[in-house]
Protein backbone atom coordinates (compact mmCIF):
# COMPACT_ATOMS: atom_id res chain seq x y z
CA UNK A 1 0.00 0.00 0.00
CA UNK A 2 1.47 3.53 -0.95
CA UNK A 3 2.91 5.55 2.10
CA UNK A 4 0.41 8.69 0.83
CA UNK A 5 -2.73 5.95 1.01
CA UNK A 6 -1.67 4.71 4.76
CA UNK A 7 -1.09 8.19 5.77
CA UNK A 8 -4.73 8.94 4.74
CA UNK A 9 -6.21 6.14 6.43
CA UNK A 10 -4.82 6.53 9.80
CA UNK A 11 -6.04 10.45 9.10
CA UNK A 12 -9.44 8.86 8.45
CA UNK A 13 -8.96 6.44 11.36
CA UNK A 14 -8.25 9.79 13.91
CA UNK A 15 -10.95 11.80 12.42
CA UNK A 16 -13.48 9.15 12.98
CA UNK A 17 -12.44 7.97 16.16
CA UNK A 18 -12.74 12.09 17.74
CA UNK A 19 -16.19 12.34 15.84
CA UNK A 20 -17.62 9.43 18.04
CA UNK A 21 -15.40 10.33 21.07
CA UNK A 22 -17.84 13.02 21.04
CA UNK A 23 -21.05 12.25 19.63
CA UNK A 24 -21.38 8.57 21.30
CA UNK A 25 -18.97 9.00 24.67
CA UNK A 26 -15.45 6.96 25.55
CA UNK A 27 -17.55 3.89 26.75
CA UNK A 28 -19.02 3.31 23.47
CA UNK A 29 -16.39 3.86 21.55
CA UNK A 30 -13.96 0.70 19.87
CA UNK A 31 -11.99 -0.19 17.35
CA UNK A 32 -15.03 -2.00 15.70
CA UNK A 33 -17.20 0.45 15.95
CA UNK A 34 -14.57 2.81 13.93
CA UNK A 35 -13.93 0.49 11.42
CA UNK A 36 -17.56 -0.09 10.58
CA UNK A 37 -17.78 3.38 10.69
CA UNK A 38 -14.63 4.26 7.75
CA UNK A 39 -16.08 0.75 5.98
CA UNK A 40 -12.73 -1.20 6.79
CA UNK A 41 -11.92 -4.34 9.07
CA UNK A 42 -10.38 -4.23 12.86
CA UNK A 43 -7.36 -4.98 11.66
CA UNK A 44 -6.19 -2.41 9.38
CA UNK A 45 -6.78 0.13 12.82
CA UNK A 46 -4.58 -2.14 14.94
CA UNK A 47 -1.68 -1.77 12.14
CA UNK A 48 -1.56 1.86 13.65
CA UNK A 49 -3.19 1.65 17.61
CA UNK A 50 -2.81 -0.66 19.55
CA UNK A 51 -5.76 0.05 21.66
CA UNK A 52 -8.46 2.54 21.59
CA UNK A 53 -6.45 4.61 24.63
CA UNK A 54 -3.39 4.60 22.14
CA UNK A 55 -6.01 6.40 20.19
CA UNK A 56 -7.26 9.21 22.52
CA UNK A 57 -3.76 9.82 23.54
CA UNK A 58 -3.09 10.06 20.36
CA UNK A 59 -5.91 13.01 19.68
CA UNK A 60 -4.91 14.55 22.39
CA UNK A 61 -1.40 15.00 21.33
CA UNK A 62 -2.96 16.38 18.19
CA UNK A 63 -4.79 19.04 20.15
CA UNK A 64 -2.21 20.27 22.34
CA UNK A 65 0.10 20.22 19.44
CA UNK A 66 -2.85 22.87 17.80
CA UNK A 67 -3.32 24.82 20.69
CA UNK A 68 0.51 25.60 21.15
CA UNK A 69 0.73 26.29 17.72
CA UNK A 70 -1.77 29.22 18.43
CA UNK A 71 -0.21 30.28 21.65
CA UNK A 72 2.99 30.95 19.57
CA UNK A 73 1.41 32.41 17.26
CA UNK A 74 -0.26 34.96 19.37
CA UNK A 75 2.87 35.55 21.73
CA UNK A 76 5.26 35.99 18.30
CA UNK A 77 2.77 38.80 17.26
CA UNK A 78 3.10 40.83 20.06
CA UNK A 79 6.00 43.17 20.38
CA UNK A 80 5.04 44.62 23.72
CA UNK A 81 5.03 42.21 26.47
CA UNK A 82 1.80 43.85 28.31
CA UNK A 83 0.21 42.85 25.26
CA UNK A 84 1.12 38.74 24.99
CA UNK A 85 -0.79 37.36 27.75
CA UNK A 86 -4.02 38.79 26.23
CA UNK A 87 -2.93 37.54 22.51
CA UNK A 88 -2.46 33.95 24.21
CA UNK A 89 -6.00 34.35 25.83
CA UNK A 90 -7.80 35.11 22.70
CA UNK A 91 -6.07 32.74 21.19
CA UNK A 92 -6.93 30.05 23.44
CA UNK A 93 -10.64 30.79 23.59
CA UNK A 94 -10.79 31.03 19.79
CA UNK A 95 -9.14 27.60 19.60
CA UNK A 96 -11.69 26.04 22.37
CA UNK A 97 -14.43 27.53 20.36
CA UNK A 98 -13.23 26.83 16.71
CA UNK A 99 -12.17 23.14 17.93
CA UNK A 100 -14.93 21.56 20.07
CA UNK A 101 -14.07 18.32 19.34
CA UNK A 102 -10.36 18.23 20.22
CA UNK A 103 -11.02 20.83 23.40
CA UNK A 104 -13.58 18.01 25.01
CA UNK A 105 -11.26 15.31 24.62
CA UNK A 106 -8.26 17.24 25.52
CA UNK A 107 -9.70 19.13 28.80
CA UNK A 108 -13.31 17.39 29.50
CA UNK A 109 -13.03 13.97 28.85
CA UNK A 110 -13.31 12.23 32.67
CA UNK A 111 -9.88 10.59 33.13
CA UNK A 112 -10.70 7.54 34.86
CA UNK A 113 -11.98 6.05 31.65
CA UNK A 114 -8.61 6.17 30.25
CA UNK A 115 -5.22 4.85 30.32
CA UNK A 116 -3.07 7.17 32.29
CA UNK A 117 -1.87 9.84 30.05
CA UNK A 118 2.31 9.31 30.19
CA UNK A 119 4.01 11.64 31.84
CA UNK A 120 6.61 12.09 28.73
CA UNK A 121 2.83 13.43 26.68
CA UNK A 122 2.11 15.57 30.32
CA UNK A 123 5.65 17.35 29.88
CA UNK A 124 4.86 18.31 26.51
CA UNK A 125 1.33 19.54 27.36
CA UNK A 126 2.75 21.27 29.93
CA UNK A 127 4.90 23.36 27.71
CA UNK A 128 1.19 25.18 27.10
CA UNK A 129 1.08 26.79 30.66
CA UNK A 130 5.12 27.29 30.40
CA UNK A 131 4.16 29.20 27.74
CA UNK A 132 1.50 31.53 29.24
CA UNK A 133 3.39 31.33 32.16
CA UNK A 134 6.37 33.57 30.51
CA UNK A 135 4.28 36.17 29.05
CA UNK A 136 2.58 36.72 32.63
CA UNK A 137 6.29 36.88 33.92
CA UNK A 138 7.01 39.34 31.08
CA UNK A 139 4.24 41.60 31.66
CA UNK A 140 3.41 42.05 35.44
CA UNK A 141 3.99 45.56 36.54
CA UNK A 142 2.43 46.18 39.46
CA UNK A 143 -0.68 43.97 41.67
CA UNK A 144 -0.80 42.23 44.84
CA UNK A 145 -0.31 39.26 42.96
CA UNK A 146 3.29 40.25 41.20
CA UNK A 147 5.00 37.92 43.38
CA UNK A 148 2.82 34.80 42.39
CA UNK A 149 4.74 31.68 40.96
CA UNK A 150 4.34 32.71 37.18
CA UNK A 151 3.14 28.63 36.75
CA UNK A 152 0.73 29.08 38.92
CA UNK A 153 -0.50 32.34 37.84
CA UNK A 154 -0.82 30.31 34.30
CA UNK A 155 -2.85 27.73 36.21
CA UNK A 156 -5.13 30.65 37.65
CA UNK A 157 -5.27 31.98 34.06
CA UNK A 158 -6.30 28.74 32.29
CA UNK A 159 -8.98 27.49 34.92
CA UNK A 160 -10.60 30.95 33.78
CA UNK A 161 -10.30 30.41 30.44
CA UNK A 162 -11.90 26.97 30.57
CA UNK A 163 -14.57 28.20 32.31
CA UNK A 164 -15.44 30.57 29.70
CA UNK A 165 -14.98 27.89 26.94
CA UNK A 166 -17.21 25.44 28.54
CA UNK A 167 -19.44 27.43 29.68
CA UNK A 168 -19.97 29.01 25.97
CA UNK A 169 -19.53 25.37 24.27
CA UNK A 170 -22.30 23.85 26.78
CA UNK A 171 -24.59 27.17 26.29
CA UNK A 172 -24.85 27.10 30.28
CA UNK A 173 -24.42 31.00 29.93
CA UNK A 174 -27.64 33.21 30.88
CA UNK A 175 -29.29 34.75 27.90
CA UNK A 176 -29.12 37.92 29.25
CA UNK A 177 -25.26 38.00 29.16
CA UNK A 178 -23.45 39.01 25.72
CA UNK A 179 -21.13 36.72 25.12
CA UNK A 180 -18.58 38.88 23.89
CA UNK A 181 -18.79 40.74 27.08
CA UNK A 182 -17.93 37.67 28.78
CA UNK A 183 -15.00 36.69 26.91
CA UNK A 184 -13.81 40.20 26.97
CA UNK A 185 -14.82 40.34 30.75
CA UNK A 186 -12.72 37.35 31.43
CA UNK A 187 -9.67 38.91 29.50
CA UNK A 188 -9.77 42.15 31.45
CA UNK A 189 -10.33 40.24 34.84
CA UNK A 190 -7.26 38.28 33.90
CA UNK A 191 -5.00 40.65 33.21
CA UNK A 192 -5.75 43.05 36.07
CA UNK A 193 -5.88 40.84 38.62
CA UNK A 194 -1.97 39.96 37.31
CA UNK A 195 -0.60 43.70 37.46
CA UNK A 196 -1.17 43.37 33.59
CA UNK A 197 -2.00 46.37 31.71
CA UNK A 198 -4.32 45.85 28.74
CA UNK A 199 -2.97 48.04 25.98
CA UNK A 200 -5.87 46.47 23.73
CA UNK A 201 -8.81 48.19 25.17
CA UNK A 202 -9.30 51.43 27.12
CA UNK A 203 -10.68 51.40 30.53
CA UNK A 204 -13.84 53.70 28.71
CA UNK A 205 -14.65 50.85 26.44
CA UNK A 206 -14.54 48.19 28.77
CA UNK A 207 -16.81 50.39 31.48
CA UNK A 208 -19.05 50.87 28.12
CA UNK A 209 -18.98 47.22 27.51
CA UNK A 210 -19.80 45.80 30.80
Amino acid sequence: MPETVENGLQRLILDTARQLLTTTGYAQLSMRNIAKTIGYSATSIYLYFENKDELVHALIDEGVDLLYERLVEANDSCAVPQDRLLAMCRAYVSFGLERPEYYEIMYVLHPEYIKRYPAEKYRKARKNLELIGAAIEGGRVHGPSADMDSFLAANLVWTQLHGVVTLLSSERVDKRIDPDQLIEGAYQHILRSLGIRDLGISDEVVEKRS
